[in-house]
C-alpha cells in the first residue's frame, strides 16, 4: 500500500500537480519561514542565496505564493520582464490581496509598455490599501501620479 501512495505521490510531482513537500510534509509555518529567510537575503542583496531559497520553495509547491513572488521581485530588479511578470501574475492569482505585488506586477508590465495592464494592476494595489500603509502600494501611488503627469505634458505639448 505504502509503494502504491509513494508513486501516486511520484506521478504527482511528475505531472506538476505537486511538489516534493508531498514527500516532506513542510508546515504552512515551516514553509512560511522559508521564505522570510529569502526576502532577507533579498533585502540584505545577498540575490543568490534568496533565488536559492524562493526556487527552492517552487520546488517544493509549486503553487507557493512566496517563491512566486519572490521569483518576480527579483527577475524584475534583473530587468528580466517576462519571468518577472509570469511568476509575478501567478503570485497574484494565488494571493490576490498582496497590494505589494500588484504593484510589482504592473512595474514589470509598464516597462514592457502594456500601459493599460499595468495600470489596471497598480489600481488593483491601491484599491488593497486604502490606509495608504502599504510601501508596495505607495510605489504604484508615485508610478501612477508619474505617468499622469506625463500623458498631460505630453497632451499640452501636442496641442502647441
Amino acid at each position: 500500500m505504502t509503494d502504491q501512495i509513494n508513486s501516486e505521490k511520484v506521478r504527482n510531482i511528475r505531472d506538476g500537480k505537486a511538489g516534493f513537500n508531498q514527500f516532506l510534509d513542510l508546515s504552512t509555518n515551516q514553509l512560511a519561514a522559508l521564505a522570510a529567510l529569502g526576502f532577507r537575503f533579498y533585502e540584505q542583496g545577498s540575490l543568490r542565496d534568496a533565488r536559492t531559497v524562493f526556487e527552492g520553495l517552487v520546488v517544493l509547491d509549486p503553487n507557493i505564493y512566496y517563491g512566486h513572488a519572490g521569483l518576480g521581485a527579483m527577475a524584475l530588479r534583473e530587468d528580466k520582464l517576462d519571468d518577472a511578470v509570469r511568476h509575478l501574475a501567478t503570485a497574484a492569482q494565488l494571493q490576490p490581496s498582496d497590494p505589494a505585488v500588484r504593484a510589482n506586477l504592473g512595474e514589470a508590465l509598464l516597462r514592457q509598455a502594456k500601459f493599460t495592464e499595468a495600470a489596471a494592476e497598480f489600481q488593483q494595489a491601491l484599491d488593497l490599501d486604502p490606509e495608504r500603509r502599504n510601501p508596495g502600494a505607495n510605489r504604484a501611488r508615485a508610478i501612477l501620479q508619474s505617468m499622469s503627469l506625463v500623458v498631460a505634458e505630453m497632451k499640452r505639448v501636442s496641442a502647441a
